[in-house]
């Protein structure tokens, strides 16, 4: 029942970060740079999705060589560089 609690916070953590992410209250510069616990198991180009006016084909531009399935927490540390200095410019 505890896992099952805690996937159900991780779900709805995401869930909110990405409506978030569509409002532009948060910033994907700052999620990628210091990502929350329930952040971290998220992949990136789902949370590429949840940007205003980014729809599959420029997610799939934007996610500079980083494989579809790669999570927040699995960046390298080149990756995340690469990524928040996209969104920056």
């Amino acid at each position: 029942m505890r896992a099952l609690r805690q996937a159900n916070e991780i779900r709805s953590g995401r869930a909110r970060l990405k409506r978030e992410l569509a409002s532009g209250r948060a910033r994907i510069e700052d999620i990628i740079a210091q990502p929350p616990e329930f952040a971290q198991t998220a992949k990136v180009y789902d949370l590429l999705l949840a940007l205003p006016k980014v729809g599959p084909a420029k997610a799939a531009r934007t996610q500079c060589r980083i494989a579809p399935s790669k999570t927040v927490g699995g960046l390298s540390d080149r990756q995340r560089h690469e990524l928040i200095g996209f969104f920056r410019s």
